[in-house]
């Protein structure tokens, strides 16, 4: 807050079911950035959520499309403010780091990442498969994006106004951080990542996430943006395959036909070819849509400018 007092911030708290840390979160919050708008989207929660925010000042609202990813967008599409600050409503994510994010963001960073892989998660954490999912996600989107974020999918994060206002919200549920990531990467968004003391979650409290139905989203989300924003890779890696294998099958065939002058296995001859043809259509396909993907992110680089220019306005 300190770069620039008139900046509004307005902290996102997504919230399914957190009667028992939701109280504390806000206060924080309050604490934290005392002139900020605290917004609590609660997500047909069956408990007092609602209604223990409203009592701790948190301006309340609903939003019934269950899934994290569904309450983000609606959380996108109605707040304005020149910073936002998201967290989880489980009091897992210290809010005193809130101010030096928002400072980061009023540098001129798209997105700031709290990175809780770099201190005490993998101390507090319990779930070893949540352990093990962090690291598999990571090393694979890093690879595919020769990139180096540590945390990929953690919930702590600060936007600028042009990436809430320009960023498409796809994922329904937990999988939305990892989509922001790719979709950061993909478009050489400024990105800054700031360790955070991670903390689990209090006695009471329980976690909605799903360890293996929640991975496969995650994956699945993965497998998805790939496809989407590195199609030459994803499909000329399938092609270049099925052309050797092709090429692998024909070479037998022409082999036999040296030696005895006869064409014996047609039907591995025909398979060949079929295979050959079906690997340079998809290494074409991937070049098609690698520069269909290309114009899409200078089309998303026109409207980002587009919406910073009406922002400053």
């Amino acid at each position: 807050m300190s770069k620039n007092l008139n900046a509004s911030v307005a902290v996102l708290l997504p919230c399914y079911n957190e009667e028992v840390t939701i109280g504390k979160v806000v206060r924080d919050f309050k604490t934290a950035l005392p002139s900020a708008d605290i917004y609590v989207y609660d997500n047909n929660s069956t408990d007092r959520t609602a209604e223990i925010a409203a009592a701790e000042g948190a301006i309340v609202r609903k939003e019934p499309r269950q899934g994290k990813g569904n309450v983000i967008r609606a959380m996108f599409e109605d707040i304005d403010a020149d910073v936002y600050v998201m967290a989880d409503g489980d009091d897992t994510y210290p809010a005193d780091a809130a101010p030096a994010m928002v400072d980061k963001v009023l540098e001129g960073y798209d997105m700031v990442i709290g990175d809780r892989l770099s201190s005490t998660y993998f101390q507090e954490n319990k779930r070893p498969f949540h352990n093990f999912g962090n690291r598999l996600v990571r090393g694979s989107i890093n690879g595919l994006f020769h990139a180096n974020v540590t945390d990929i999918m953690t919930g702590y994060r600060a936007f600028s106004f042009t990436f809430v206002k320009t960023y498409p919200v796809l994922s329904r549920g937990f999988e939305v951080e990892t989509e922001m990531t790719i979709h950061s990467l993909n478009n050489n968004l400024r990105l800054y990542e700031m360790p955070i003391q991670y903390r689990d979650r209090p006695e009471g409290s329980v976690s909605k996430l799903d360890t293996v139905g929640d991975g496969i989203k995650v994956m699945g989300t993965i497998f998805r943006m790939i496809r989407e924003y590195k199609p030459l890779p994803f499909f000329g890696g399938i092609g270049c395959v099925l052309g050797v294998l092709g090429v692998v099958l024909c070479g037998t065939v022409t082999v036999d036909f040296w030696n005895t002058g006869m064409v014996a296995r047609f039907p591995t001859l025909i398979g060949a070819v079929m295979l050959v043809i079906a690997g340079l259509l998809l290494f074409v396909t991937g070049v098609v849509l690698d520069v269909m993907a290309k114009n899409d992110r200078k089309a998303f680089i026109v409207e980002s400018n587009s919406f910073a220019m009406l922002r400053r306005r």
